[in-house]
Order: structure tokens, then C-alpha cells, then sequence
């Protein structure tokens, strides 16, 4: 239900016409709610020198140069022009001005990023960086971003989604950063790095009331006990009505309800020893998000609704829920002047229990009932060295995860068509293992104040154990998630994967860079990267399906076993930049060019098939593909008129290019190429063949930008009012590497704004904020499971001709999952 406020919107639209854009890349996104804790854990002595000195940098985002931002991309404190390396950063304060409400809304103003929430819920992450990520959650598949809380790497997308609240800063290291960061950041990185507790007694409460029963409350608090020992809390409470309805379970659809709580202390002081402890708990109690058909159903007629938000499958087992959970400890010891010890222990769980309706109707057809549970322990020790000209570290690192993914694909609307399977169930369930550790060094050395080579490696043995159990059940389901439809636990008719398999990948990542520093204000550098991500076994693989490559009749377990696994994928990337701070620090500006060679990328993927006469679906991962990624990212933010403590107006920019293309993209295909004579005809058997003129890289737009005006008027003793709006734009880009009509995102913009008021003594803030001003409407993932043309992409016919049919279910399954509508919504902080 849309709550309406219509002299909100006059506000908001006056303060809007004022001026226009949000604070951006260290100027951020349009000023949000409060938002749930992120999980917390302990800073590192670095974060504790980078929160000190961006505190001090303003006293409001429109006063801070921007090139001065102190960030520890290079695990030490620098300032962002300094480091040789394409970072943008989010300082706490533009962040709070702006009203990021989670982060995947930085995304829009941070070149050549994508970050999405996936599906089905409201808390798993989808990330890109330069055109290297991976959308599928499943357990066995690495992810391309790395994603760190206070330099804790998170092992596994779910519950990564993460509410921006209490935030010192957000950095985005783009390119890959196996060297100091390890495995699976091979695109890049995103650090999420917490404030410290305050050395004075504070209370901080905040609420938003919004449209859609928008109702969000917040509650934090520090206390000293003494000059050595500090504890603090946070609690929140984060809920908001759907965007739409579930017509047929009755059920808000796109809600929000979230309760959240963290607790921390610190004992010692920086100046010699200090250890923090932090502890979290998240629940998610939202329901699950239902997806919008994009076109009629196949067998029943089923027409598609007329409003995006709004849903009809019938899914609603297991219940919605996801939990996430952990603690974190956080010492640093000085050995000697220029020597600091570091310890960062973390232990995490999460559970997600959701119900995925894939064909988005009441039926029983590709109904996935699905569980997701992680838990991983992780220890890294750092000797942090600061001797003269040379600046480095030395570091070990250590990681113990498990992963455990099953789920049921209902196909019990099959029994229309085939009566002598009643209530068809395909079960998927994996357990996959990791053990990786790794030895690292990265030094810099200033050869003169003008001229620095930095150097250094990674190496990591990472080890993976999985077992993966594929069966068809028919009258019900697994015992794992029950019956349903009026059927109970199902008979196994058949076991298509018994699967044990164990790999080991090793991996030596080198990192090296030259800067040139012609004066304090200019930073010119090259660089060369490069980053790895670990290999494993497709839990949705098929095992009697794996080819008889010795032809004697028989699938042996190394047959088996080479169909299951995928090898690692690398990236090595070369990048020139140049950062400044210009015109008496009114300007920054910060500009990479790069050029990425992509190897042996993992294309994870999922199709329709019979098997055995029995209608299922098959995971076929493999390292078909090779690339070569080039781009262009420029950002920056300049001060236009007025000076700090007077009025201004800053304008805020970021521009991403990227073109990306294959250079060999290997699939078997079931139908003719375009001008061949046998064109769009089935051939059989099928062959394999290069496709790669016919593929793109996926959820990566050519083009992205945004633009960012802002006026501060201050009115002296901390009291200011200060209007902005933001215009980002996005180019079309595809889901998957094959295009997918009407799936597929066309070209789009989103215009944010806000008003936003500090009190005297900036005690009481009440803002203003609209995001998506134009009520835009936009897909930013989906299903897809109707037969396509390999090469073209369009719709067809088992025969070829052009036309619709499903290789899963009965109904087809075209669904589309958008982004946020317009929203409008008031906040009133206080701080005492």
C-alpha cells in the first residue's frame, strides 16, 4: 500500500529545483534511511589512522578535498590521490548526507560497477567490477568481487547485501587485487570498514517514515568505561510494505522486514596495543520476492499482469528467512617504532531458507524450494613495516569454509503432459569444502620524493572437497523440504549424480607499479596485476550425462569427474592513471585506462534436458571462454563557487567505459550457424562450436555515468541546509552472455534528490529524499528457460523456426526481477 504525502513531495521538489545531484564517489548517493548494521568486526590500525585523519579532512562533505581522503587499499593508510591503484571512496559523511540505503547503491555513481541484488531475496549480492563477477549463488561457484568488512573477506554471496549504517567509509578497489586480497577478487574489491568507537559518551537516534509503510528505526550508543576500555551497541529495526502484491499467496511483494543488533568493545589504546572484539546478528524475516512473467503462459494462457511489482506464483515453502551471524577480533601490537603486528580473527554463519517460484504462476512447474547454509573461520597475521623510504608488509592468511546448497525443482505440472511420473522432483545438493591459505608481501619503496616502485606477490594453495547428489523423485518431493500439492516425501526413481570429488589449485599472483609524483598535488603511475579464482565441481552437473570420451560403454569416475570440475580463471591487467588535486584543491579528478587479458573464464550455466526420458535440467560449467577487457574510468568532484564554511556549489562526476569482447567462446550447439547452408536447422548430433562473436560479457553495461550538483547554505554554530540531486545513466547490457530478448535491460537513467537540514551544533537533522524521481522501470536480473538460437539469441521451435517453447516445465519461463520504484520518504536524526 503507497502511503501518499503530498507536501512531501512539494518539499522535496522546491529543494530538488534549488539545485541537483547527490555527493558522489567520495561524494556518494542520495541521502537514505537508516539502515541495518552491517556485520561487525574489528578495524585494523590502518582503518583506526584513515578514520582519524577523515575525520579531520571536513567538517562537511561539500568542504572536503577530495584527493585528501585517507583509504588503506594498500593495507596502509594513504591518501586516495597517492595509490597507484583506480579506488573510489565513500567517506561516512558524504554517505550520511547522500542516504546510500544499502550497498548496491553505490553502484550508480562508481565507474564500470554493477552491483545487484539477486533474485529471489533481499540480501544475496550480485557483483561486477570492469566486466568480472558471477550472478549464481549455488555453492561451488567463487565469486569475482571480493567483499570485505573491516578487512574480514566474506567467503559466500548470501546475506552480503549489506545495510549501510555507521560507516567510516566504502572503498571500491577496481581491477584485481590477488595480491594483498587474495583469491577471488579478480575483478576487484569492496571494503566496508565500520567507525570506531567514540572516546566520549554518545547517543544517536534515527527514524524514516516513506511511502510503501515505510518504518525504519535505529539506536546507537557508546560508552568509555575508562581511557582504555570503551564498549558500544547498535539495534535496528528496518521495515517497509511491498512494492506490489503475490495475488495468489496474498503476501506484500519487494518488503522489507529486518531486525538487526551489534555489540562491540575496545581495550588498549592505539598509540601501543589495542584489541577490538565485535559481535552481530542480522534477521531477515522478508518475504520472498516473486518475479514478473514477461510473457503469457504456454500451457495455461496465463497472461502477464500489468504491474511489475506483482507476482502470482504459489511457492511459499520453505519459509523466507535468512539469518547472519559472527564475531571478530581485532589486535594490533608495536613491536618497535616502524614494526606493528596485526591479528584479524573472524568466524561468520548465515542460513537462508527461500522459496524461488521460477515460472512465476500458481502451478507446481519449476517450483525450487531452497537452502543455503555457510559457515567459515578465517586468520590473517600482518607485519606492517614503515622504515624510511620503504613501506610495506608481510602477511599470512588462512581460510576454513563450508557451503551447503540443495534444493528441489518441482516439475509436478509435468504430470499433464507426462501422467506416468505424478509429482516429478528433482533434487540438487551440494556440500563443498575449502581450505586455502596463502604467504603474501607488497613494499614500496620511495627512490626519491618524486619517484616510487612498489612490488609484491601472493601465494595460495586452495583446496576444495565436494559432494554433489543429484536425484529425480516422483509422488513429492525430498525429504528435505517435505511434499507439497497434496503429495509427501517422493520415491527415488533414479540417482543421476553420487559424486565425491576433491581439487587443489595453486596460484602465484604478482602485483607491480611505478609512481611519479612531479608535486604534492599530481600523481601519474602504471601498473601491472594480476588476479585468480579458485576451480571446483558444478553441484547442478549431471554425472550420467558426462561424455564416454574412451568410448567403452562405461562413464568412469575420471570421466565423471572431468565433466563436474572447472579450472580457475585469471586475469592480468595493465593500468595507467593520473590523479590530482587541482586549482587550490577545488578539483579532483582521477583518470585509469586499462587493458585486462581474461583466461579460462568460468561460464557456469543451467539448460533444460531429458535424461533417461525423464524432463530435468543440467549444470554445465566450463572454462570456455577466453577475453580481452579494455575501459576507460574517469571521476571527480569540483568546488564551482563559494569556499568551505561559506555557501557552495560542487559538481560531482564519473564516467566508466568498457569494451569487452570475446576472443573464444566454446558451446556445444543443437542448431545450424547463421549463413551456413543448414542454418537455423537442427542438426544431429549437435557439435561443438566457437560462438564468441555471438557472446558478451554479461551484466556490464558499455557505458555507465553520473552527475552530481550540490548547494550548501550554512547558517553558522554547525547549522547548514543542503540540496542535491543525481542523474546516473546506464547502457544496455545483457543478463547472460547470449542475449535474451525482453530480458535484456535497454538503455536507462535514474534521478535521485534531497533536502536535507542540520541543526545547531548539527544535534537534529531532517531530510527530505526521493529516489527515482521518474519512477523508472528497470530489470536488473532474471530467469530464463525457453529454447533460443545459439547464435542469434531468438526464440524458437524445436524445429528452428522462430517461436516460443520451454526446455523447463510446461508454462516457459521468461521472469524478470526490477529495481526499486519511486520512493519518498522523511528523516529525523538526533544526537546527543
Amino acid at each position: 500500500m503507497i502511503t501518499s504525502a503530498s507536501s512531501v513531495r512539494a518539499s522535496l521538489c522546491a529543494g530538488a529545483s534549488l539545485i541537483g545531484v547527490l555527493a558522489q564517489p567520495a561524494l556518494a548517493q542520495d541521502v537514505a534511511p537508516p539502515t541495518a548494521p552491517a556485520p561487525a568486526v574489528s578495524a585494523t590500525p590502518g582503518e583506526q589512522a584513515a578514520s582519524a585523519a577523515n575525520t579531520a579532512t571536513a567538517t562537511s562533505p561539500a568542504d572536503a578535498d577530495t584527493g585528501a581522503i585517507v583509504v588503506t587499499a594498500r593495507r596502509r593508510a594513504e591518501s586516495l590521490k597517492d595509490v597507484p591503484i583506480a579506488v573510489t571512496a565513500f567517506t561516512g559523511a558524504q554517505l550520511e548526507k547522500s542516504g546510500a540505503i544499502d550497498i548496491t547503491d553505490i553502484a550508480q555513481s562508481t565507474p564500470n560497477v554493477t552491483l545487484e541484488t539477486s533474485r529471489g531475496t533481499n540480501s544475496t549480492l550480485t557483483a561486477f567490477i570492469r566486466g568480472v563477477g558471477q550472478q549464481d549463488p549455488v555453492a561451488g561457484f567463487e565469486q569475482g568481487v571480493g567483499l570485505y568488512i573491516d578487512d574480514v573477506y566474506l567467503n559466500r554471496p548470501q546475506a552480503a547485501v549489506l545495510d549501510i549504517y555507521d560507516v567510516e567509509r566504502i572503498e571500491v578497489l577496481r581491477g584485481p587485487q590477488g595480491t594483498l586480497y587474495g583469491r577471488n577478487t579478480i575483478g576487484g574489491a569492496i571494503k566496508y570498514v565500520t567507525r570506531r568507537l567514540s572516546t566520549k559518551p554518545e547517543l544517536s537516534l534515527r527514524g524514516d517514515v516513506g511511502e510503501y509503510g515505510q518504518l525504519d528505526a535505529v539506536v546507537t550508543g557508546s560508552l568509555p568505561l575508562s581511557d582504555f576500555f570503551r564498549v558500544g551497541a547498535s539495534v535496528a529495526r528496518l521495515y517497509r510494505g511491498g512494492f506490489g502484491r503475490n495475488v495468489t499467496t496474498g503476501q506484500d511483494n519487494y518488503n522489507k522486514d529486518v531486525k538487526a543488533a551489534r555489540v562491540s568493545a575496545e581495550i588498549g589504546r592505539d598509540d601501543h596495543a589495542l584489541l577490538r572484539l565485535s559481535a552481530d546478528y542480522t534477521r531477515d524475516d522478508s518475504n520472498p520476492r516473486g518475479g514478473h512473467r514477461l510473457i503469457p503462459g504456454l500451457l495455461s494462457g496465463a497472461p502477464v499482469l500489468g504491474n511489475v511489482y506483482t507476482s502470482q506464483g504459489g511457492l511459499l515453502d520453505p519459509k523466507q528467512k535468512v539469518v547472519s551471524k559472527g564475531a571478530a577480533a581485532n589486535a594490533q601490537f608495536e613491536v618497535m617504532d616502524g614494526l606493528t603486528l596485526k591479528s584479524i580473527t573472524s568466524y561468520r554463519k548465515d542460513d537462508s531458507a527461500t522459496p524461488i517460484d521460477f515460472d512465476a504462476l500458481p502451478a507446481a512447474d519449476v517450483d525450487v524450494p531452497a537452502v543455503y547454509r555457510n559457515k567459515q573461520f578465517s586468520q590473517e597475521l600482518q607485519l606492517q613495516i614503515n622504515r624510511g623510504p620503504l613501506q610495506g608488509l608481510l602477511g599470512a592468511y588462512y581460510l576454513n569454509a563450508k557451503a551447503f546448497t540443495a534444493f528441489d525443482v518441482r516439475l509436478y505440472n509435468t504430470v499433464r503432459a507426462v501422467p506416468t511420473l505424478p509429482g516429478l522432483t528433482a533434487l540438487t545438493q551440494g556440500d563443498v569444502g575449502t581450505k586455502a591459505w596463502a604467504v603474501f608481501g607488497d613494499f614500496t619503496y620511495n627512490i626519491s620524493p618524486q619517484l616510487a616502485v612498489s612490488l609484491g606477490g601472493r601465494y595460495t594453495d586452495d583446496r576444495r572437497h565436494s559432494t554433489i547428489l543429484r536425484q529425480n523423485l516422483i509422488r513429492g518431493g525430498s525429504p528435505l523440504f517435505g511434499g507439497a500439492f497434496g503429495f509427501g516425501n517422493g520415491t527415488v526413481i533414479a540417482t543421476t549424480s553420487s559424486f565425491d570429488g576433491r581439487r587443489k589449485d595453486t596460484a602465484f599472483t604478482p602485483r607491480a607499479s611505478i609512481s611519479f609524483k612531479p608535486d604534492s598535488n599530481n600523481t601519474f603511475y602504471a601498473s601491472y596485476a594480476q588476479g585468480f579464482k579458485g576451480g571446483g565441481f558444478d553441484p547442478r552437473g549431471v554425472s550420467t550425462t558426462a561424455p564416454d570420451t574412451d568410448r567403452n560403454g562405461v562413464r568412469s569416475y575420471q570421466e565423471i569427474y572431468d565433466f563436474l570440475t572447472f579450472r580457475p580463471e585469471k586475469v592480468t591487467t595493465e593500468e595507467v592513471g593520473y590523479k590530482a588535486s587541482l586549482f587550490g584543491h577545488r578539483v579532483y579528478t582521477a583518470l585509469a585506462l586499462f587493458n585486462s587479458d581474461y583466461k579460462d573464464v568460468q561460464i557456469p550455466g543451467s539448460a533444460g534436458a531429458v535424461v533417461g526420458g525423464v524432463q530435468t535440467f543440467i549444470g554445465i560449467t566450463t572454462n570456455a571462454a577466453k577475453a580481452r577487457i579494455r575501459g576507460v574510468e574517469w571521476e571527480g568532484d569540483a568546488r564551482l563557487f563559494g569556499n568551505p564554511g561559506g555557501d557552495r556549489v560542487n559538481l560531482g562526476w564519473s564516467v566508466g567505459y568498457l569494451d569487452g569482447k570475446y576472443r573464444k567462446f566454446l558451446t556445444v550447439v543443437s542448431y545450424g550457424a547463421p549463413g551456413a547452408p543448414n542454418a537455423g536447422q537442427p542438426l544431429n548430433p549437435p557439435i561443438q562450436a566457437d560462438v564468441a562473436r555471438y557472446r558478451k560479457i554479461q551484466n556490464t553495461p558499455k557505458w555507465n555515468a553520473s552527475g552530481t550538483l550540490s548547494f550548501t547554505h550554512p547558517f553558522g554554530n554547525g547549522e547548514e541546509l543542503n540540496a542535491s540531486t543525481t542523474l546516473s545513466y546506464r547502457s544496455k547490457s545483457q543478463q547472460f552472455e547470449l542475449a535474451v530478448p525482453s530480458l535484456d535491460q535497454p538503455a536507462y537513467a535514474l534521478l535521485d534528490a534531497n533536502l536535507v537540514y542540520t541543526g545547531p551544533d548539527k544535534h537534529w537533522t531532517f531530510g527530505v529524499h526521493a529516489r527515482n524521481l521518474t519512477d523508472k522501470r528497470y530489470i536488473v536480473s532474471g530467469y530464463n528457460f525457453l529454447r533460443q538460437n545459439p547464435f542469434t539469441g531468438q526464440f524458437i521451435l524445436p524445429t528452428g523456426s522462430p517461436g516460443r517453447s520451454s526446455t523447463l516445465g510446461t508454462e516457459g519461463i521468461l521472469t524478470g526481477y526490477y529495481g526499486n520504484p519511486r520512493q519518498i520518504f522523511v528523516t529525523v536524526g538526533y544526537k546527543f
